[in-house]
């Protein structure tokens, strides 16, 4: 009995915690909900704290974002799914195989056997066979009738120096910045500043949550038909940059950094 409760209470922090992952991607604060709902902001505040949701709240609250249960319940799924890595045996069978690989990222994106046919210039013979080899490799189930489940998380992370990576990560990253980011419906945009270790940390801890913020929109939308969602690529990346690059003003063998800050905050 203390198993169940237990377990009860966990998937209803879960659900309370896509519920608040929602009103942020939804730009929403618990006085706009308070307002839909015809409560207080302090009584919002209440449900969320002790997570006392009925039913019939819970739905109330769907409306107000717009969402249904079911897409609540795959956000907190997702959430609850470890991140984890293919093996390097994996990682090693998709880089050798693009056709493989470019299935694999469709049906990790929830695509089903019809949209693929319909949308890509590919055989349903040859699908097939990949899907088969995806099954051989244990990333999928493939089940009658062209059904497929995943055998891993949609949280799944490349590794940062797998064969993926160095097979086709320079080529991916050349052609993704390839063209007008602006013309192309995008941003993109450079930006080059003098920050302490402290706030270059803040700047990484920001960027961490932009990009799990991303994938969680990703996860919400995946219920959605495919039609209606179209792949968007997002590079993030912070790192020191030399000003050297740009200026050709190179800086002095053997003299600190911070020592030509304290000189020129002097001049």
């Amino acid at each position: 009995m203390t198993n169940k409760s237990s377990r009860s209470q966990g998937q209803t922090s879960l659900l309370v915690d896509a519920l608040k992952r929602l009103l942020r991607a939804r730009g929403m604060t618990y006085r706009d909900l308070g307002q839909s709902l015809g409560l207080s902001e302090a009584s919002i505040k209440r449900l969320f704290a002790k997570e006392a949701l009925t039913l019939k709240r819970l739905e109330e609250i769907c409306g107000c974002l717009d969402v249904d249960l079911f897409e609540v319940t795959k956000v907190a799924r997702s959430q609850s799914a470890q991140t984890q890595e293919l093996t390097i045996e994996q990682e090693a069978a998709l880089a050798g195989d693009a056709r493989l690989l470019g299935v694999f990222y469709l049906v990790l994106n929830e695509w089903h056997v019809p949209d693929i046919l319909e949308r890509y210039e590919i055989e349903k013979p040859e699908v097939i066979a990949l899907l088969a080899k995806l099954d051989h490799l244990g990333l999928i189930m493939l089940l009658p009738g062209d059904r497929v489940r995943l055998l891993i998380p949609r949280t799944m992370r490349l590794r940062n120096d797998g064969p993926i990576r160095q097979v086709h990560g320079n080529r991916v990253i050349g052609d993704f910045l390839e063209g007008d980011f602006v013309a192309a419906g995008g941003m993109f945009r450079l930006e080059m500043r003098e920050l302490s270790e402290p706030s270059f940390a803040l700047i990484q801890r920001k960027l961490e949550r932009v990009c799990q913020e991303f994938n969680e929109l990703a996860e919400l939308d995946s219920y959605l038909p495919s039609d209606q969602r179209r792949t968007i690529g997002m590079s993030v990346g912070s790192k020191p940059w030399k000003m050297s690059l740009v200026t050709g003003i190179k800086q002095r063998d053997g003299v600190p950094k911070v020592m030509i800050d304290s000189k020129l905050r002097k001049v």
